[in-house]
């Protein structure tokens, strides 16, 4: 049923493109999401037998959660959490939903989405727009409340834009508070470029002092008997860091016992010829490949392979997360990629994987994590 199914939709995909990109981005992605809003409920209503790709030499246990592939939904796509499960359907390994801020938020002013087919890029604008973190807790727990994900489900929280830098931390700490019983993991995203001074939590005072914050709500929420175990947190890192500031980050992540580092997020930079043209914006897609690999591997050698990293940015191919993954990735995630080849993606790239291991006699994914981060 899962394989037929999603060829079906695969199909139906490429027949909807050419419509879906003669429409402006953002009004595409919601007459998209009408589509799957229908199918997340018939999911609900009928609960059918569906997994996602597993096999033996992809599932590992990364921060205490176990993972059947290692391909994953970045967030930013399923903003308000609505789809949970369509992305185990569509093959995903897990799925990051969000960003959600603790006050609902319209975003930045539209225009704020852009594609460029040509380069296979995306920009956007976005500005954490989302329903606020009561209504997307109250939502999502009516919609896991009847089936369970059969993936592990990460959320990806930000800071709201009425809330100054100085309370940063207290702004994080009431989106964990409302959603850490419905998530598997929560990721902490100081590293957006469109929310004005975000990216400055990523100095290592103010991510420590997060960290710490939200480590103290981890262990009072298990303490209340609303958690039964303190989630893990992942922290999502920009692109754009130097040398020195990424070993400075790697230390807060070692020593704020983080559980996971996402990287990247989308760039600022248009330092090629490809993207000079672009607008100002977050950048994603294809030109942010080698630029993100770069900064998995930096980590990978400043954390010594301990602490895993879940690799994003122009991952389109089995190939690109191949590279991502010898770089020091144990998992991945893909946006852009779905957007341009549809819900077929995932189990692509999660076949083209197994082989890539035959043909370097890996018998497990684990065995190539970091193979080639010198």
């Amino acid at each position: 049923m899962n394989a037929g199914l999603r060829r079906l939709l695969q199909l139906g995909y490429r027949v909807a493109r050419p419509g879906f990109f003669a429409l402006d981005p953002e009004r595409s992605h919601e007459w998209a999401f009408i589509g799957l809003r229908s199918l997340e409920f018939a999911l609900r209503r009928l609960r059918p037998s569906f997994s996602p790709i597993r096999d033996p030499r992809f599932e590992q246990t990364v921060a205490g959660l176990v993972f059947p592939n290692p391909v994953g939904l970045a967030a930013g796509l399923d903003k308000n959490a609505e789809l949970p499960h369509v992305w185990a359907l569509l093959g995903f390994g897990f799925a990051e939903l969000g960003t959600v801020t603790a006050h609902p938020q319209p975003g930045n002013p539209k225009p704020r989405l852009w594609r460029f087919p040509e380069v296979r890029a995306v920009v956007n604008r976005m500005g954490f727009n989302n329903w606020g973190a009561a209504r997307v807790a109250r939502n999502l727990a009516q919609t896991l409340a009847s089936m369970k994900s059969p993936i592990p489900l990460g959320i990806n929280i930000g800071k709201s834009v009425a809330t100054p830098l100085a309370q940063a931390a207290d702004d994080y700490a009431t989106t964990f508070t409302l959603l850490a019983p419905l998530a598997d993991y929560l990721c902490v995203n100081v590293s957006s470029p469109n929310t004005p001074g975000l990216r400055e939590l990523q100095s290592p005072e103010q991510l420590s002092q997060i960290l710490h914050r939200l480590h103290q709500e981890n262990q009072r929420l298990v303490a209340a008997g609303k958690l039964s175990h303190a989630r893990p947190v992942f922290v999502k890192v920009a692109p754009d860091l130097s040398a020195e500031q990424i070993a400075a980050l790697a230390a807060v992540v070692r020593s704020q016992d983080v559980a996971a580092v996402v990287a990247t997020n989308t760039t600022t930079a248009r330092d090629t010829q490809e993207t000079a043209f672009l607008p100002p914006g977050g950048l994603s897609g294809a030109p942010l490949r080698e630029r993100a690999t770069a900064v998995i591997r930096q980590f990978f050698r400043c954390l010594e392979g301990r602490v895993p990293i879940v690799g994003v940015g122009g991952v389109f191919s089995a190939e690109d997360a191949y590279e991502k993954i010898q770089a020091g990735a144990s998992l991945v995630q893909i946006y852009t990629a779905l957007v341009y080849e549809g819900p077929g993606i995932a189990p692509a790239i999660c076949h083209g994987l197994l082989r890539l291991l035959e043909r370097d006699g890996a018998n497990h994914l684990s065995e190539v994590v970091g193979r080639r981060a010198d």
